[in-house]
Order: structure tokens, then sequence, then C-alpha cells
């Protein structure tokens, strides 16, 4: 039995033009990006002359580009906003993601005909604060990770007129929506500035000792132990066990978070959040999360919390004593060239003769393994046992069966599991 809800838009982070192509490959329905000047990812690899070609690229598809522009402006922000309107204007994206009220008017008045969506960085919590934004002409709220699912579903309900987007996977801030000063204080890079330095990640040693003021006598005591201490360390968001219900109350666009993550990260998310809902979409009533949970679990992660969904989280939110990845899985590679019985690929980590690894076509869920027995290497052309990353671009080539070329199109990514 087929659902009569409309099929929300699947939107994923791209940090750089081939992680752009690479959500697109595996099923990305639009991605969002933003240009080291003047988003909140101050680390990105997209400069413009890449937007330029990635705007073009999904055009072609039929699929949209939106440009975030997410920071809280400085005066030294708005005396470089007219050169850059310019190159907006020029780029033509989908949209432009916005936090700051005044970039916001400032675009309106300046682009009136561009479509504008509200970031998670504006907090937007409320119904009240949806009819705000609609009022003043946005086209799109990104509700704030703090809302439950049932506050977003009664927001929904109240605002027509203007879709919801909400987070449904990636990284979690200790924070209010990354309205942090942590990293400001700590190592004079903040995040409202796109800078983070990650302070909550950090791993704190010794013991502190403090004493409430209007409660004297009474001690919270903070002591690591032997795995040291990680006092604000947030697991990872994954609301795939939830994703059925996430369908069935008509959100508009389903957002992924990790625009500094790796072309596997976006291949993964993107291809294991598609199939899940087209398959909800195709026999909601049989749908089960078990069999993409398995998919997600290889994805570099600190575990998985549901975060804000049902209510403000206890400590099973949170890790206090590890930040390392869960996952046993690694990101092994990128398929730059497929030709003439040749797979050319750009390598992430160590490879060896007789390694396991595993490529996930674009065109089946199932990965499909490959033992690595001829290994070229791509600079010398001669055979090799051993193939590991140390210069940027090193690559090698391995034979393909005629039968199983077709699944491996450029941008293809491969993984290997580690003990």
């Amino acid at each position: 039995m087929k659902t009569d809800i409309k099929k929300p838009g699947l939107l994923l982070p791209a940090g750089s033009l081939s992680r752009l192509k690479t959500a697109f490959l595996y099923g990305a329905d639009a991605v969002y990006a933003g240009t080291p000047e003047m988003s909140l990812r101050a680390k990105s690899k997209f400069p413009l002359e890449d937007m330029e070609e990635g705007i073009s690229y999904a055009r072609g598809l039929g699929k949209k580009v939106y440009l975030t522009l997410n920071l809280f402006s400085h005066n030294r922000d708005v005396e470089r906003l007219e050169n850059f309107f310019k190159t907006i204007k020029h780029l033509n994206p989908d949209g432009i993601i916005i936090s700051d009220p005044g970039i916001f008017q400032y675009i309106q008045k300046e682009i009136p005909e561009m479509s504008l969506h509200i970031s998670t960085q504006a907090n937007v919590c409320s119904w009240l604060t949806v009819d705000f934004w609609k009022n003043m002409g946005a086209d799109l709220c990104v509700l704030g990770r703090e809302v439950s699912f049932d506050e977003a579903v009664e927001i929904r309900k109240k605002c027509g007129g203007i879709k919801l987007e909400i987070f449904i996977h990636g990284a979690m801030c200790v924070s209010y929506s990354g309205r942090c000063l942590m990293s400001a204080f700590m190592a004079s890079r903040s995040a409202n500035q796109g800078a983070c330095a990650h302070s909550c990640r950090w791993k704190y040693k010794g013991k502190l000792v403090m004493e409430e003021e209007l409660r004297p006598g009474e001690y919270l005591e903070m002591e690591e132990d032997e795995h040291g201490s990680y006092i604000l360390n947030s697991k990872d968001l994954c609301l795939m066990p939830k994703l059925d219900k996430i369908l069935s109350a008509g959100f508009d666009s389903l957002k992924i978070e990790g625009r500094n993550k790796s072309e596997y990260y976006v291949a993964q998310t993107a291809r294991v959040y598609r199939k899940a809902i087209d398959d909800y979409f195709e026999n909601p009533e049989s749908w089960n999360s078990e069999i993409y949970m398995e998919e997600l679990e290889t994805l570099q992660n600190r575990g998985y919390t549901m975060g804000f969904f049902d209510g403000i989280p206890g400590e099973e939110a949170q890790d206090y004593k590890d930040t390392t990845s869960r996952s046993k899985w690694r990101n092994a590679g990128v398929v730059k060239d497929n030709k003439n019985g040749f797979l050319t690929i750009e390598i992430k980590n160590k490879l060896e003769k007789g390694d396991k690894i595993e490529f996930l076509s674009p065109y089946r869920f199932k990965p499909v393994e490959i033992v690595l027995n001829d290994i070229y290497d791509c600079e010398t052309g001669s055979l090799t046992c051993i193939i590991a990353p140390g210069k940027t671009g090193q690559s090698f080539r391995i034979p393909i069966p005629e039968k199983e070329a077709s699944f491996f199109p450029e941008n293809t990514v491969l993984r290997i599991k580690r003990s």
C-alpha cells in the first residue's frame, strides 16, 4: 500500500566539488555548499569557480544547489557583501541559507527573486518563529535540532505556506544549534564565524571540584578515570529508527550534516537514506529500519543518539569516555576513472594485495566485494603489493570483469574493514 504523502527532498552536504558530484550520484535531490568567506565552514574547499561548475552540473541533472551564507555578520563582513552578491547573482543558486536577519534583509533588497531559507543557526523552535519568517518572505525554515518530533508536527500543522526542513543525521553540538563561544574563548576561533575548534570533543584531564555559591558545603566533583574525560562530547544524531514517523508527518526536506566529511560519508548517507525513503513510500507497512542501520553503522561515528526527538535527552546522548569512532570500516578510496577494463582509484587508506574491499555501487544496495590481486601503481605503472596515501592524488589501477564494470561509475566509493 503506497502512501499519499509527498516525498520529501533529501539534502546532502557538499564541502567540495567532488562531494557534490558524489551526493548526486548516490541519490541526493539537492546539496548545500558554501565558500570559506561567508559560511559556517571556514575550512570549506569550495572556491567560487568550483561552485559555478557544481551548479551547472546540478542543473544538468535537474538537481538543486543551495548556497550557505549562515554566519552571524560583523562590520567587516558587511563591507564584503556588495562584491559577494555580485558573485551570487552570477552563480544564481537555487536558494540561499541564512541565519542573520540583516543579511536576510540585504538579500531581499538586492536579489528579490532569490529563494531564502532560514538556517538551523537561527534557532527556529516554535510555530510563532516560523510564522514570523514566513511573513518576512522566507520560503523555508530549518527547524532547530532542539525541537522534538511532537513540536515539529505541531509546527507543521500550524504553519502552511512555508516549507519545513529537519536534520536527520550528523554531528550534534553541545551548545544551542551551534551558538557556542567555547572555541572562541579557548582557541580564539569563533564557531559563529565558521572556525570552530571543537573544544567539546577535547580530552580534559585532572580533577575539578566546584562549590555553588548558594549551596555552601555541597561539592560537585569531576574526575578522569583510565579512559580520560570527555565531559561535553555528544554522540552523533541518527534518526533512521524514527524515519517512518518523520516521513508520515509531511515535512518538505530532510537534511544531513557534514560539509567537512569525506566522500565516503556523503555517499553512504545519501544512498542509505535514499533507499530508506524510497522503500517507505513504496511499501510503508513493511518498512523496517534495521537493514539501513546496519549500513549506517559502517560510518565513522561516536555512537548514535536520537537527540531531541523525544524531548530533552538524558546522559545516554553523551559519551564521557571516548570520542573515537565505533565503526571498524574505513574509507578506502574513490573511483576516478572506469575504462578499458580497469578502475583507477584515488586511495584514502593503506591497501595491500589480498585485501577484501567493498564497492558501494550507486546502482545496487548490496555492496560488491572484490579481493585485491593485481594492483598497478598509477605513477610507475608497475604491479605492487602495497599502496598507501602519501601525497595528494596518489592512485592505483585494478582490472575489473566486464560484467561488473557498469556498476562502478566515476565517484563510486569503496571501503575496507579493519580489525
